[in-house]
């Protein structure tokens, strides 16, 4: 038995991961294929909320919606356009399949593959180095196995996800609305469905309702939609949505829910179905934290250093219930990263100033780094110089690229179809500091939407060009001279 370990303990493990999520599945997996003993607890389902209320289906109901948006303007290029509302039914079993096809890489199985051993239950540390699986269930459910008493650990890791939180709205509470985790049991298609919350996901399952056949009101309390993006591209979106028939109400405040409708300062807005996005609180209840040593800030997320350390040095956490991440691709880059500090001792330093957002509305709202820098100055490039966006009819977008007082790229924003893909470059090169010159010497393909940041960088180019266009015209005359 190793030293400091309690001599009651059932099990041994180097390292527990509390969480089934993309932060803790991509932890254990790291583990695992380091030859560690792994334990992995989960309270409900592996795959974590980008599985089943995220990421996953968010996405699969939006290219439902796509298409059926489609189809309703087939009538521009002379087909026979359907109108009315889309079947829901049919559209969540598209969602509903398309998590099937997925769920399989997020099994037990798949993690016994790799020695990984999983218990299906809630976790609660009972001192710094131990901790119990409640509720374990009993070896008959597949790839299980029943926990009676203590397990102890070398590390462990938190990551436990974050949950939909409603803002203090007098009668919200009491009138139930659907969450990002709950809109998923709908089967039916709401007539009139209030979005509270003109963030991401808002915008998000608010367009796509509308393009199923919702009528869709957007309620946002700041002055306009996605306040975190460029002012440009957040009235980008705005406008799309307007142009399907959501209404937008920015800049107001909802007061208080009641008789069937939210009230704000500009009158009552009747509903049928009310879906609420309006943040996410950190998962910690009854993880028994204080037993452990472990801190928590004030609204909830585990306190962790620039290694993902919490104030216990045994116990590291990662994904959303930091506080540090919001994506499902970030939460699993820490949760990699924190398997192989503890472990091995081995840093990987994470540059958060590199990670991509995305918001997947139509179009795409794709950003990496700064929006704006001390001294900085940004190259803009409207998509109506993009050929691809003008084969497509998609001129309404843009690529932006900051740059900073030495000419390096810093951050960007690209508004287009399928910007999440355009944006993995520029996240490169903003990881490694690239200038625009740096960036253009990349053959990008033609005709295509990447075709936007090449000749947004281009123009950084030929304005240096421009600025040395006496030396190169003095080099060239002598050459002219030389060569006579």
């Amino acid at each position: 038995m190793s030293k400091g370990h309690p001599r009651h303990a059932e099990a041994h493990f180097d390292l527990v991961v509390i969480g089934g999520g993309s932060a803790g599945l991509t932890a254990a997996r790291t583990a695992g294929r380091l030859g560690a003993r792994t334990l992995l607890v989960e309270r409900e389902r592996l795959g974590g909320d980008c599985l089943w209320t995220g990421c996953v289906p968010s996405k699969a109901l939006l290219h439902v919606a796509a298409e059926v948006q489609a189809a309703r303007n087939a009538a521009r290029y002379g087909l026979i356009a359907p109108s009315g509302p889309a079947d829901l039914a049919a559209a969540m079993t598209h969602v509903k399949r398309a998590i099937g096809a997925i769920e399989p890489h997020d099994s037990a199985d798949s993690l016994h593959s790799l020695g990984i051993e999983v218990a299906y239950g809630g976790a609660e540390f009972t001192s710094p180095r131990t901790l119990r699986v409640r509720n374990g269930v009993s070896p008959a459910r597949a790839g299980s196995r029943a926990w009676g008493s203590e397990v102890a650990f070398r590390f462990a890791l938190i990551a436990t996800g974050s949950a939909p939180v409603l803002v203090p709205v007098p009668g919200l509470a009491e009138a139930r609305p659907l969450t990002s985790d709950t809109v998923w049991d709908l089967d039916a298609l709401p007539d009139r469905l209030v979005v509270l919350g003109g963030g991401p996901i808002g915008c998000e399952l608010g367009q796509a309702f509308a393009r199923l056949g919702s009528t869709v009101t957007v309620v946002e309390a700041m002055e306009r939609l996605l306040p975190h993006e460029e002012p440009r591209a957040s009235q980008i979106v705005r406008e799309r949505l307007e142009a399907e028939g959501v209404t937008v109400l920015t800049g107001h405040r909802a007061e208080k829910v009641a008789d069937g409708a939210l009230h704000g300062p500009t009158g009552a807005v009747a509903f049928d179905a009310l879906l609420a996005v309006t943040g996410r609180r950190a998962n910690t209840a009854g993880l028994g934290l204080e037993v452990a040593g472990v801190e928590v800030a004030e609204h909830g997320e585990v306190r962790v250093d620039d290694r993902l350390r919490t104030s216990n040095p045994r116990i590291y956490a990662a994904g959303d219930v930091t506080g540090k991440s919001a994506f499902t691709h970030l939460g699993g880059v820490q949760g990699g990263a924190a398997a192989v500090d503890a472990l091995l001792g081995v840093r990987r330093r994470i540059d958060y100033g590199a990670a991509p957002w995305v918001t997947y509305t139509d179009p795409e709202v794709a950003r990496v780094g700064a929006v704006s820098a001390d001294g900085a100055r940004t190259l803009t490039l409207a998509h109506d110089r993009v050929d691809r966006a003008v084969a497509d009819g998609r001129t309404d977008g843009f690529t932006s690229l900051v740059l900073d007082r030495r000419g390096r790229i810093v951050g960007a924003t690209v508004v287009a179809p399928r910007a999440g893909e355009t944006i993995a470059h520029l996240a490169a090169a903003v990881r490694l500091g690239w200038t625009p010159s740096q960036y253009a010497k990349t053959v990008h393909p033609y005709p295509s939407y990447t075709d936007g940041p090449w000749h947004a960088a281009l123009t950084g180019v030929y304005a240096r060009l421009a600025e040395t266009r006496k030396v190169t015209g003095a080099l060239m005359g002598l050459r002219r001279r030389g060569r006579s």
